[in-house]
């Protein structure tokens, strides 16, 4: 052991050997390999719940006699809580220990599902998944965290992709086996949160046995004010986003009071985040070019995922007249070309460490296929969909975990974990805005279309399929087809975004060390002799 300390510049040269499996301060494959079992079950599990419910919803709302207006609540609590919560999680991991914040925001989730499970109305179904959406957020921001605490970012593909894989596929997929749960008649919708427990308790066992890291504590405050702010900012705005269009026109003094105090508050919550020693989000950090960039192409990357997820399906069941669980199956080549992409990637990273050129060619995959999508009809058949699937989900794939990635490798390792949660909170973020904003895109071109010729179809509401009468159906089916096609027009300029940002992102060396290590020679550099 020497006792000089090596520079930053020697610890990112490609040219450095990588950690050996007993390196000093480091972890071995097969430690991480044990510890990632799991993150990456309690990672998709509580992605899941994001999603899981969605085709469960009708029956849901029926057996709790729950109103319309309660409907997409259920799913809009979940997300609104995980996606303000993910900033606090992330300045808690600068903090305190990892693994007991890991197994806090898994506790959190499983009470969140039981009482979900139980719920004997819609006021403690949304109740409980407000307590769900704190859990899952905590547990998606430190999964990325903890993996950065014992990998080196050089390292980092060959795990990363993994994780980018179970994003996806969580994604995708909570539709169909939500569907499947509802459909077999001795589970039911409840399942739909009950088939969390067990797995979770299983994550939180297998990390009390598996995941061990050095536990590097600071005294310090966190800014409850500030986080505060954010929360109540973001979920103003949220909120906004959910309901306009629905319960109120876009332009109205609804929009208007939503809107502006929400963006007061974020500004307030600035001016306070600038002023306290500990931010929960470091505004410094946006003064690092790739922070800023990987941002904005990770707010589009969400928006992009989240909405392709969401409208694809509601295209094929209504458009094309698929049953929920038929729907689900057709999603399949984008959860494969998305896991394709990501493992294949992170692979290709780790061993040649270049990581930019999969960036750009997944900006590129992912606005072609918006694009591809633009041009869809009522009567695109099955072959041209998987082609269209196949080569937005190997866009995704390429993007997701790679734009942490390149984050991770630029900050100051003690704004590790707050860098990225905000990576992380901007593609929630991102997600949230845009599936109500593309959303909102799809009910006008419905509405607008089908005006009044059919049959008083001509609104907001979701037809169901089997009560119209023929002609009516080919129009109402017409009708969201033409919709869905103008909606991914609307929505590939928003992937030129996240290629345009991409473009200016500059490739640096990744660094040899894992988080634990950079952090050990950061402070030895900054201890006096």
């Amino acid at each position: 052991m020497t006792s000089s300390t090596p520079s930053p510049e020697q610890i990112a040269t490609p040219a450095a050997p990588a950690p050996g499996p007993e390196a000093p301060g480091g972890m071995s494959r097969q430690e991480v390999g044990q510890a990632l079992s799991g993150l990456l079950l309690g990672m998709f599990v509580s992605l899941l719940a994001s999603t899981i419910v969605s085709n469960a919803l009708p029956r849901i709302i029926a057996d709790l006699h729950g109103s319309q207006s309660v409907y997409t609540w259920v799913i809009t609590a979940e997300l609104l809580s995980m996606t303000a919560a993910v900033p606090l999680w992330g300045k808690m991991a600068d903090l305190f220990s990892k693994k007991v914040l890991v197994q806090l925001s898994l506790g959190l989730f499983v009470c969140g599902s039981l009482i979900a499970g139980f719920a004997p109305n819609v006021e403690i179904l949304i109740a409980s998944r407000v307590l769900q959406g704190i859990g899952a957020g905590g547990i998606n921001a430190l999964a990325i965290i903890v993996l950065a605490s014992m990998v080196p970012p050089r390292e980092m593909g060959r795990y990363s992709g993994l994780f980018g894989a179970i994003l996806g596929v969580a994604t995708v997929t909570g539709p169909l086996i939500g569907g499947l749960l509802v459909d077999t008649s001795w589970l039911g919708w409840r399942w739909c949160f009950f088939i969390a427990v067990p797995l979770s308790l299983a994550a939180i066992a297998l990390l009390q046995r598996t995941l061990h890291l050095p536990v590097m504590r600071r005294k310090v405050q966190i800014d409850w004010l500030g986080a505060a702010l954010i929360i109540l900012g973001v979920c103003t705005l949220l909120i906004w986003s959910t309901l306009a269009g629905d319960r109120y026109p876009w332009l109205s003094w609804q929009t208007a009071v939503l809107v502006t105090g929400g963006l007061l508050t974020l500004v307030l919550a600035v001016y306070v985040e600038s002023r306290v020693p500990e931010p929960i989000i470091p505004l410094t950090l946006f003064r690092i070019r790739t922070m800023s960039l990987a941002t904005l192409a990770t707010a589009a990357v969400g928006v992009i995922m989240f909405g392709s997820g969401v409208f694809v399906s509601q295209y094929l069941q209504i458009s094309q007249g698929r049953s929920p669980t038929m729907a689900g199956l057709m999603i399949l080549p984008m959860v494969f070309g998305l896991l394709l992409a990501s493992t294949y990637a992170g692979q290709q990273i780790t061993r040649h460490g270049r990581w930019k050129p999969y960036l750009v060619v997944g900006a590129v995959l992912m606005t072609v296929g918006m694009a591809l999508f633009a041009t869809i009809d009522a009567r695109t058949s099955i072959w041209p969909l998987f082609g269209y699937e196949l080569v937005l989900g190997v866009g995704v794939g390429l993007l997701v975990q790679n734009l942490v990635l390149a984050v991770q490798n630029d900050v100051p390792v003690r704004n590790l974990g707050a860098a990225t949660s905000t990576v992380s909170f901007f593609r929630s973020l991102g997600g949230a805005v845009g599936v109500n904003a593309l959303g909102a895109v799809l009910a006008y071109r419905v509405t607008h279309q089908l005006g009044t010729a059919a049959g008083g179809h001509g609104s907001t509401r979701v037809p169901k399929l089997s009560e119209l009468p023929a002609p009516v159906l080919a129009a109402v089916q017409d009708a969201y087809g033409t919709a869905t096609a103008h909606m991914f027009l609307i929505g590939t300029p928003v992937a030129a975004i996240a290629l345009l940002a991409i473009v200016f992102i500059k490739e640096k060396p990744l660094h040899t060390q894992s988080g634990d290590q950079r952090r050990a020679t950061e402070t030895a550099a900054a201890t006096p002799q």
